[in-house]
Protein backbone atom coordinates (compact mmCIF):
# COMPACT_ATOMS: atom_id res chain seq x y z
CA UNK A 1 0.00 0.00 0.00
CA UNK A 2 2.64 2.39 1.16
CA UNK A 3 4.49 1.80 -2.57
CA UNK A 4 1.40 2.65 -4.35
CA UNK A 5 0.52 5.47 -2.65
CA UNK A 6 4.54 6.60 -3.25
CA UNK A 7 3.88 6.28 -7.06
CA UNK A 8 0.82 8.08 -6.68
CA UNK A 9 2.98 11.12 -5.27
CA UNK A 10 5.03 11.00 -8.07
CA UNK A 11 2.52 10.71 -10.47
CA UNK A 12 0.69 14.07 -9.03
CA UNK A 13 3.44 15.78 -9.10
CA UNK A 14 4.71 14.76 -12.71
CA UNK A 15 1.12 15.81 -13.67
CA UNK A 16 1.75 19.02 -11.76
CA UNK A 17 4.70 19.94 -13.81
CA UNK A 18 2.77 19.25 -17.19
CA UNK A 19 0.35 21.45 -15.87
CA UNK A 20 3.05 23.99 -15.41
CA UNK A 21 3.96 23.89 -19.02
CA UNK A 22 0.36 23.86 -20.32
CA UNK A 23 -0.37 27.27 -18.02
CA UNK A 24 2.59 28.70 -19.39
CA UNK A 25 2.15 28.03 -22.98
CA UNK A 26 -1.48 29.56 -23.00
CA UNK A 27 -0.46 32.80 -21.29
CA UNK A 28 2.40 32.86 -23.63
CA UNK A 29 0.56 32.41 -26.69
CA UNK A 30 1.62 29.04 -27.46
CA UNK A 31 -1.21 26.91 -28.91
CA UNK A 32 -1.79 23.61 -26.68
CA UNK A 33 -3.66 20.82 -28.73
CA UNK A 34 -4.04 18.08 -25.92
CA UNK A 35 -3.29 18.62 -22.20
CA UNK A 36 -3.90 14.45 -20.66
CA UNK A 37 -4.13 13.62 -17.05
CA UNK A 38 -2.18 10.24 -17.10
CA UNK A 39 -1.49 8.04 -20.33
CA UNK A 40 -3.06 5.34 -22.51
CA UNK A 41 -6.29 5.57 -23.98
CA UNK A 42 -8.57 8.58 -23.20
CA UNK A 43 -11.38 7.79 -21.08
CA UNK A 44 -12.90 11.52 -20.99
CA UNK A 45 -12.33 14.46 -23.11
CA UNK A 46 -13.13 17.68 -23.34
CA UNK A 47 -12.24 20.30 -26.05
CA UNK A 48 -12.18 23.72 -25.04
CA UNK A 49 -10.55 26.94 -26.17
CA UNK A 50 -8.68 24.59 -28.56
CA UNK A 51 -7.49 22.75 -26.24
CA UNK A 52 -8.49 19.15 -25.96
CA UNK A 53 -8.38 17.52 -22.55
CA UNK A 54 -7.93 14.27 -21.20
CA UNK A 55 -8.79 11.82 -18.40
CA UNK A 56 -6.74 8.83 -19.70
CA UNK A 57 -6.77 5.48 -18.56
CA UNK A 58 -3.36 4.98 -16.78
CA UNK A 59 -3.42 7.36 -13.71
CA UNK A 60 0.05 8.27 -13.58
CA UNK A 61 1.00 11.89 -14.65
CA UNK A 62 -0.05 13.40 -17.65
CA UNK A 63 1.53 15.38 -20.86
CA UNK A 64 0.98 18.58 -22.89
CA UNK A 65 0.89 18.25 -26.71
CA UNK A 66 1.62 21.67 -28.64
CA UNK A 67 -0.50 22.48 -31.37
CA UNK A 68 2.42 23.09 -33.92
CA UNK A 69 3.48 20.68 -36.54
CA UNK A 70 7.07 19.83 -36.31
CA UNK A 71 10.54 21.34 -35.00
CA UNK A 72 10.48 24.34 -37.70
CA UNK A 73 7.05 25.49 -36.32
CA UNK A 74 8.07 25.49 -32.54
CA UNK A 75 11.72 27.14 -33.83
CA UNK A 76 9.42 29.78 -35.45
CA UNK A 77 8.24 31.07 -32.13
CA UNK A 78 9.43 34.07 -30.84
CA UNK A 79 12.46 33.28 -27.92
CA UNK A 80 10.12 34.19 -24.98
CA UNK A 81 7.23 31.90 -25.49
CA UNK A 82 9.68 28.89 -25.75
CA UNK A 83 11.23 30.41 -22.91
CA UNK A 84 8.41 30.53 -20.83
CA UNK A 85 6.84 26.90 -22.65
CA UNK A 86 10.29 25.61 -21.18
CA UNK A 87 10.14 27.23 -17.78
CA UNK A 88 6.58 26.54 -16.83
CA UNK A 89 7.04 23.19 -15.69
CA UNK A 90 10.19 23.37 -13.25
CA UNK A 91 8.63 26.68 -11.85
CA UNK A 92 5.17 24.79 -10.76
CA UNK A 93 7.30 22.23 -9.21
CA UNK A 94 9.07 24.93 -7.21
CA UNK A 95 5.99 27.05 -6.43
CA UNK A 96 4.45 23.65 -4.59
CA UNK A 97 7.48 23.55 -2.28
CA UNK A 98 6.30 26.12 -0.04
CA UNK A 99 2.61 25.65 -0.35
CA UNK A 100 3.68 21.94 0.92
CA UNK A 101 6.06 23.37 3.51
CA UNK A 102 3.05 25.40 4.79
CA UNK A 103 1.09 22.69 5.23
CA UNK A 104 3.64 20.98 7.20
CA UNK A 105 4.12 24.03 9.44
CA UNK A 106 0.77 24.03 10.38
CA UNK A 107 0.74 20.21 11.49
CA UNK A 108 3.97 21.27 13.35
CA UNK A 109 1.97 23.58 15.53
CA UNK A 110 3.92 26.88 13.70
CA UNK A 111 0.23 28.14 11.67
CA UNK A 112 1.04 31.83 12.27
CA UNK A 113 2.23 34.67 9.44
CA UNK A 114 5.90 33.52 9.72
CA UNK A 115 4.98 29.52 9.15
CA UNK A 116 2.59 30.24 6.74
CA UNK A 117 4.13 32.91 4.43
CA UNK A 118 7.66 33.54 5.43
CA UNK A 119 9.19 30.28 6.62
CA UNK A 120 8.12 27.90 3.80
CA UNK A 121 10.43 30.28 0.94
CA UNK A 122 12.81 29.97 3.24
CA UNK A 123 13.00 26.16 3.75
CA UNK A 124 12.27 25.74 0.06
CA UNK A 125 15.43 28.13 -1.19
CA UNK A 126 17.28 26.01 1.65
CA UNK A 127 16.46 22.65 0.47
CA UNK A 128 16.81 23.36 -3.24
CA UNK A 129 20.51 24.91 -2.31
CA UNK A 130 21.08 21.43 -0.31
CA UNK A 131 20.03 19.50 -4.21
CA UNK A 132 21.87 21.66 -6.47
CA UNK A 133 24.99 21.06 -4.35
CA UNK A 134 24.46 17.35 -3.96
CA UNK A 135 24.52 17.28 -7.85
CA UNK A 136 28.18 16.93 -8.02
CA UNK A 137 27.74 13.31 -6.30
CA UNK A 138 25.87 12.25 -9.19
CA UNK A 139 29.18 12.39 -11.55
CA UNK A 140 31.36 11.53 -8.93
CA UNK A 141 29.66 8.47 -7.80
CA UNK A 142 26.66 6.95 -10.65
CA UNK A 143 26.27 4.29 -8.75
CA UNK A 144 23.89 6.35 -6.40
CA UNK A 145 21.62 7.49 -9.58
CA UNK A 146 18.57 5.59 -8.65
CA UNK A 147 14.95 5.04 -11.19
CA UNK A 148 11.45 5.22 -11.09
CA UNK A 149 11.49 1.76 -9.25
CA UNK A 150 14.12 3.47 -6.63
CA UNK A 151 11.81 6.55 -6.11
CA UNK A 152 8.78 4.09 -5.73
CA UNK A 153 10.69 1.92 -3.30
CA UNK A 154 12.52 4.08 -1.20
CA UNK A 155 9.91 6.47 -1.49
CA UNK A 156 7.10 3.91 -0.22
CA UNK A 157 9.69 2.88 3.07
CA UNK A 158 10.56 6.59 4.08
CA UNK A 159 6.32 7.73 3.64
CA UNK A 160 4.88 4.26 5.89
CA UNK A 161 0.94 5.44 6.71
CA UNK A 162 2.79 8.82 7.70
CA UNK A 163 0.51 11.98 6.32
CA UNK A 164 3.58 14.36 7.49
CA UNK A 165 6.18 11.95 5.54
CA UNK A 166 4.20 11.78 2.62
CA UNK A 167 4.14 15.76 2.21
CA UNK A 168 7.97 15.77 3.13
CA UNK A 169 8.96 13.17 0.28
CA UNK A 170 6.13 15.90 -2.12
CA UNK A 171 8.35 18.44 -1.11
CA UNK A 172 11.63 16.46 -1.90
CA UNK A 173 10.26 14.85 -5.07
CA UNK A 174 8.88 17.98 -6.57
CA UNK A 175 11.89 19.89 -6.17
CA UNK A 176 14.42 16.68 -7.22
CA UNK A 177 11.96 17.29 -10.43
CA UNK A 178 12.53 20.99 -11.08
CA UNK A 179 16.15 20.62 -10.31
CA UNK A 180 16.67 17.49 -12.59
CA UNK A 181 14.58 19.56 -15.33
CA UNK A 182 16.56 22.39 -15.33
CA UNK A 183 19.90 20.53 -15.85
CA UNK A 184 21.52 21.75 -19.69
CA UNK A 185 20.86 18.44 -20.97
CA UNK A 186 18.58 17.99 -24.09
CA UNK A 187 16.20 16.87 -24.26
CA UNK A 188 15.39 18.35 -20.50
CA UNK A 189 13.94 21.61 -20.00
CA UNK A 190 17.36 22.89 -19.05
CA UNK A 191 18.53 21.79 -22.54
CA UNK A 192 16.13 23.11 -24.18
CA UNK A 193 16.52 26.42 -22.87
CA UNK A 194 20.22 26.38 -24.08
CA UNK A 195 19.52 25.22 -27.32
CA UNK A 196 16.44 27.86 -28.12
CA UNK A 197 19.33 30.34 -26.98
CA UNK A 198 22.29 29.08 -28.77
CA UNK A 199 19.48 29.17 -32.15
CA UNK A 200 18.73 32.94 -30.70
CA UNK A 201 22.45 33.66 -31.11
CA UNK A 202 22.98 31.95 -34.66
CA UNK A 203 19.66 31.04 -36.22
CA UNK A 204 22.18 28.07 -38.17
CA UNK A 205 22.38 26.30 -34.79
CA UNK A 206 18.65 25.41 -35.43
CA UNK A 207 19.54 22.55 -37.48
CA UNK A 208 21.18 20.58 -34.66
CA UNK A 209 18.09 21.38 -32.74
CA UNK A 210 16.82 17.97 -33.36
CA UNK A 211 19.99 15.69 -33.78
CA UNK A 212 20.74 16.78 -30.27
CA UNK A 213 17.14 16.31 -28.99
CA UNK A 214 16.92 12.98 -30.33
CA UNK A 215 20.63 12.25 -29.20
CA UNK A 216 19.74 13.35 -25.77
CA UNK A 217 16.44 11.18 -25.72
CA UNK A 218 18.66 8.14 -26.76
CA UNK A 219 21.34 8.74 -23.75
CA UNK A 220 18.22 9.73 -20.72
CA UNK A 221 16.78 6.35 -21.89
CA UNK A 222 19.83 4.78 -21.60
CA UNK A 223 20.39 6.32 -18.59
CA UNK A 224 16.87 5.32 -16.76
CA UNK A 225 17.85 1.87 -17.60
CA UNK A 226 21.06 1.92 -16.15
CA UNK A 227 19.42 3.21 -12.98
CA UNK A 228 16.64 1.07 -12.89
CA UNK A 229 19.59 -1.90 -13.42
CA UNK A 230 20.70 -0.41 -10.17
CA UNK A 231 17.55 0.07 -8.33
CA UNK A 232 16.46 -3.93 -9.20
CA UNK A 233 19.97 -4.78 -7.49
CA UNK A 234 19.98 -3.25 -4.54
CA UNK A 235 16.05 -4.61 -3.89
CA UNK A 236 17.29 -8.16 -4.28
CA UNK A 237 20.87 -7.56 -2.70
Amino acid sequence: MTYVLAALILGWLILIHEAGHCVAAKRAGVPVRIFSVGFGPALISRRWKGTEYRLSAIPLGGYVLLGLEGEKEYLGLPFRKRLAFALGGPLANILLAPLLYAVLNILAGHPGPEGLLVRPFIQTWQTLGLMVGSLGGLFSDPGSLSGLVGIVSQGGQFVGLSLVKAIRFGVLLSLNLAVFNLLPFPPLDGGRVVLDLLQRLNSRLGRIYLPLTLGGWAALILLMVYATTLDIKRLFA
